[in-house]
């Protein structure tokens, strides 16, 4: 009886809610219909899930199914759903939403912004509540690792319209307000399915902090809890020293890339991609711009991806030969052109950088700063109207965005689109690893991008907080499974 009660007392004093620290706001807070990564570190998860998620380690668990099986010709899913479940609003979550949910991210007039994974959908049936049977088109041998991404979770039909202020999920934490331009704040769902994981904070609060000087006093003054992905690599090492945080150097899939509109003149070249990813010291840059704190990468891949190979080594630093190509390109005298930079620390840093290099090889690159995410994705991802930009891509084994047609890069490579392609349908795990590979190597030789660095996560947290994830295996602050420890 006395050891009953003293853990009960421990649990009773433990702090039940945590502010969480992101330096971007989303613009919504639906992960089906629009691209910037913060929607889903502040929604998936916590507000919505799928049929499917991608566990601390990047691997595919079940979640709404809790079982499939997968025909021999590859052609065929089947999944068993959880029995029981509930949206916030009430409403069941049955194969009927489940259905509603993929039809909805596959249709024609979808902004979803993964659709391309669902158009290898051919037809999704639900023949009782429990069952949803999806036929694809022909293989696709990462189905199950897309179906877990923020784009894939499943969505209540009756609130799906006003998901992008007032999201209706399934998950731990219901949505209680969004304080535009502060906060956005959440509360345990008191009738959360998963009993076997339960939640043990009752509050959720994500604070948005661009500036990073800022971030820091936030954490100094306690008025955040957390900061997974701190903005300030030149002051991490303080935080390092200091007793009251924890200090967590992770892995992310944050590709630092400078992309160039190919679709304009000079950039639709490869003599002229080439001089300028030659023209760039990956490692003084990485030094520079994130304190040395970051991996130079060759093509769009991270390490901790399966089947990297690095290639920086295709077209290493090297000045006379940047030149040389320049001048074989048609441009002796050089050339001027301008970079958008969203005004994430990391972007604005690279750039400088940038800047003076491109200068030593006689090209005038003008800095334009770009409101994130909202100009940004209007002028660039949308409206292609840039020459050069400089982003983190954040989503996990996404090579294949360079063979969407209308991508903001304009690359267009039948040879590429090929590969991609027959990976995306090679159900064997050696044989795909290989044609991403080629796939990678295709990209570091034909630059439609400048490949930069990795960003390694670097959190900060209040030492007595648990369950944070260390790496980044998909962008997310999943908070399941976090709590205080006294």
């Amino acid at each position: 009886m006395l050891m009953l009660a003293a853990c009960w007392s421990v649990t009773a004093n433990a702090r039940s809610n945590i502010v969480v620290g992101m330096a971007i706001e989303p613009t919504g807070l639906d992960p089906t219909v629009a691209a910037p990564v913060a929607i889903g570190q502040v929604t998936w998860q916590n507000l919505f899930q799928g049929l499917v998620r991608i566990d601390r380690d990047g691997k595919v668990q079940p979640q709404l199914a809790k079982s499939w099986t997968i025909s021999p010709d590859g052609l065929t899913y089947r999944f068993t759903l959880q029995a029981g479940v509930k949206f916030h609003n009430g409403e069941p979550f049955d194969a009927g939403t489940a259905k509603f949910s993929l039809d909805r991210a596959r249709s024609d007039t979808s902004t979803n912004p993964q659709k391309q994974f669902f158009a290898v959908i051919e037809a999704v049936t639900a023949p009782d509540p429990v069952t949803l049977v999806v036929t694809l088109k022909q293989p696709a041998g990462n189905l199950l690792y897309w179906l877990g991404w923020p784009a894939a979770v499943m969505v209540e039909p009756k609130s799906a319209p006003t998901n992008r202020t007032e999201p209706i999920g399934t998950g731990p934490f219901k949505f209680v307000r969004w304080a535009k331009g502060d906060r956005v704040e959440l509360h345990r769902n008191g009738d959360y399915w998963d009993k076997a994981r339960p939640i043990r904070l009752d509050e959720a609060t994500f604070r948005f902090v661009g500036d990073p000087q800022a971030q820091a006093a936030a954490l100094r003054a306690g008025d955040v809890d957390a900061f997974p992905e701190f903005g300030a690599p030149e002051l991490y090492g303080a935080f390092q020293k200091d007793g009251r945080f924890a200090t967590i150097v992770g892995n992310t899939e944050m590709k630092v890339v400078a992309g160039m509109n190919g679709r304009r003149k000079p950039f639709d070249d490869p003599r002229v991609r080439q001089a300028l990813m030659m023209a760039v010291d990956r490692n003084l840059l990485v030094e520079g711009a994130w304190s040395g704190l970051g991996k130079p990468i060759g093509s769009h891949y991270t390490p901790n991806d399966p089947g990297y190979i690095d290639l920086t080594d295709i077209h290493p630093y090297d000045k006379e030969k940047a030149r040389s190509l320049l001048n074989e390109a048609g441009y002796p005298n050089g050339l001027s052109f301008t970079i958008k930079v969203p005004q994430m620390s990391y972007a604005t840093r690279s750039a400088e950088i940038l800047q003076a290099m491109f200068a030593e090889i006689g090209v005038t690159m003008t800095i334009v700063p770009t409101e994130f995410p909202a100009k940004w994705v209007s002028e660039v991802f949308t409206g292609h109207d840039f020459d050069m930009t400089i982003v983190a891509h954040a989503e996990p084994m996404d090579i294949a965005i360079y063979a969407r047609p209308d991508y903001y890069f304009g690359y267009r490579n039948p040879a590429f689109d090929e590969t991609i392609a027959k990976a995306e349908q090679t159900t064997d795990e050696e044989a795909r690893l290989k044609l991403y590979q080629a796939a990678q190597r295709q990209l570091a030789e034909d630059v439609p991008a400048l490949y930069l660095f990795v960003m390694p996560k670097l959190g900060i947290w209040d030492t007595k907080l648990r369950g944070l994830w260390a790496n980044e295996p998909i962008p997310s602050n999943d908070l399941t499974e976090v709590f205080w420890e006294n």
